[in-house]
């Protein structure tokens, strides 16, 4: 499996939220916001050295007698610690609640992920080989982030005046684990559109676990990324796939950055090209296509998206154009032909956002 040079740890936080803190918070926000700045360059390497671990076939060990279909969670506490290996377990797979909401919201939140790509997609995991699903909590003093390290979640705390502790939303999730199913999929290059395509990817796996789990169909959504993160501002979030650049306006993050059409899309080399920006484009473009078709956002626009990501024809420097007309491929595939109601949905959808195919 070939990695590429832009292949960063994937953190929830885009680098310019946490630069823009660096810049105008007060010495103890900027010292925070460095911090986690500075720990991104060092975690690139972890997970670089993880994802080859992967790719050469060193698997994590499952419990023996797990059956496909049950995922293997254990959830370890740092305590405030940043170092992985002196974490104790907190929970097991099968242990009932511990009564501490940090432990128990990674543990649901990494089963919710589980159980969306099983029941929906018949995916065994990450991996889809029964990948044990690893979660360690109240990582760091306060830490302001969450990220997959190609091989387990990691959360921090938040530090209560800008950010609430990281496992508060479900589909924050739902979206790093995804990048574990892309790696292992379509190892989309983490820069530019190919990298805002990976990034859109997990926050369509990240809206879907939220979706699932809470049984609502496509108008019955909110279809925002990272609800309740923000302290003090818990109405807001840190992306809206129904209408980017609306997530969030907050006096010290700034005013959420998203484009929801090509017309605005964002020119920067900051980001790795704007990953965590230009990503509003697809999302809106899935948005468009879930609300027209209607019903279960994840039983057909869900499928069609999940099945583009295991084309084949999905280069790892995919441009938004060429996903797009493998997201109709896939569509056929699955039995939508060009005159389908399905079919024609997904392309106003991407129609909708400037791509016509």
């Amino acid at each position: 499996m070939i990695r590429h040079q832009y292949d960063p740890v994937r953190c929830i936080l885009p680098p310019d939220v946490l630069e823009r803190i660096a810049q105008h918070g007060d010495e103890e926000q900027r010292r925070r916001a460095l911090h986690t700045l500075a720990r991104d360059n060092s975690l690139r390497s972890i997970r670089a050295q993880n994802a080859i671990l992967r790719a050469q076939g060193v698997k994590q060990i499952t419990q023996e007698t797990r059956e496909p279909g049950t995922p293997d969670r254990t959830i370890y506490d740092c305590a405030t610690s940043e170092d992985l290996a002196s974490a104790r377990v907190a929970r097991a797979e099968g242990d009932g609640p511990t009564g501490d909401v940090t432990t128990d919201e990674a543990y649901d939140g990494l089963g919710a992920t589980y159980k969306l790509f099983w029941d929906i997609y018949q995916r065994d995991s990450i991996d889809d080989e029964g990948l044990a699903l690893k979660g360690y909590v109240h990582y760091g003093d306060n830490y302001d982030n969450a990220f997959w390290d190609g091989q387990e979640m990691v959360f921090g705390d938040g530090d209560g005046q800008l950010f609430n502790r990281f496992t508060i939303a479900v589909d924050i999730m739902g979206h790093e684990l995804a990048h574990g199913v892309t790696e292992d999929e379509a190892q989309l290059v983490y820069f530019r559109q190919a990298g805002a395509l990976n990034e859109h990817f997990s926050d369509v796996a990240g809206s879907l676990v939220k979706q699932y789990l809470l049984n609502q169909r496509a108008d019955e959504a909110d279809w925002l990324i990272g609800a309740g993160l923000i302290a003090g501002a818990e109405d807001q979030a840190l992306r809206s796939m129904k209408a980017p650049g609306t997530a969030y306006d907050h006096p010290l993050l700034g005013k959420d950055r998203q484009p929801d059409h090509m017309d605005k899309y964002v020119k920067t080399m900051s980001d790795n090209g704007g990953v965590h920006i230009n990503s509003g484009i697809p999302n809106h473009a899935f948005y468009l296509a879930a609300s027209i078709i209607g019903g279960y956002a994840w039983e057909v626009a869900g499928r069609i998206w999940y099945e583009t990501m295991r084309d084949p024809r999905l280069r790892p420097t995919a441009q938004f154009r060429t996903f797009a007309r493998i997201t109709l491929r896939a569509a056929q595939r699955l039995g939508y032909d060009s005159s389908s109601d399905e079919y024609k949905a997904v392309q106003e959808g991407w129609r909708g956002v400037g791509l016509e195919i």
